[in-house]
């Protein structure tokens, strides 16, 4: 009966193993920097159209042709503006000093001085110049905003919680890849004893 017992225990696989799963809640900080960069790319955005909207009317009407080209430079910063809000890699490495808040605020505040810097003619439609205002006063608190916050070392906080959280994440995948290997090998010992 022993020898049943063992042989019955020999051929019956053993329990699955649970795998393992490591889920963090993700950082309150990082949540709200998203929040914050999002809308700062919408006002980046909104002054990119309101810039290509009047340089149109500049260039369609030819009684403003250096305004205008001021516009298309103004439509070319707020879209880089926009792009360095998304933090991609490449916009990043080439242009440093991005990484610094105060810096990004000073371009923001910058983009918003440009767009709301021509005075309003009085026969531009009212929507513009509500598009005009919103947008460039948005962007304009974005900026200030940034400028504080890099002034208080928020910046190289978040960079720090992100570092955190990136590592934290390759550490989950690295145990989830050790747990499946190592449940793959257990199924092969297994395999050789039958």
């Amino acid at each position: 009966m022993a020898r049943d017992a063992e042989a019955g225990e020999g051929s019956r696989p053993p329990p699955n193993i649970p795998t393992l799963r490591v889920r963090a809640r993700p950082d309150p900080l990082l949540i709200v920097c998203r929040c914050f960069s999002f809308v700062t790319a919408v006002a980046a955005v909104a002054c990119v159209s309101v810039n290509a909207l009047f340089a149109v009317r500049s260039f369609r009407h030819g009684s403003d042709i250096f305004g205008g080209i001021f516009r298309c430079y103004a439509v070319a910063i707020s879209l880089f503006v926009a792009v360095a809000e998304t933090e991609w890699g490449f916009v990043i490495k080439i242009w440093r000093i991005l990484e610094y808040w105060a810096c990004r605020g000073m371009l923001q505040i910058f983009v918003a001085v440009m767009t709301r810097a021509f005075p309003v003619v009085s026969g531009e439609k009212r929507y513009l110049v509500l598009l005009q205002e919103i947008s460039s006063y948005l962007l304009l608190a974005c900026g200030l905003t940034y400028v504080i916050s890099g002034a208080l070392c928020i910046g190289f906080l978040k960079r720090s919680r992100q570092h955190q959280e990136t590592t934290r994440e390759q550490a989950a995948r690295d145990l989830e890849e050790v747990m499946r290997r190592k449940e793959e090998l257990e199924a092969l010992l297994i395999v050789d004893r039958t």
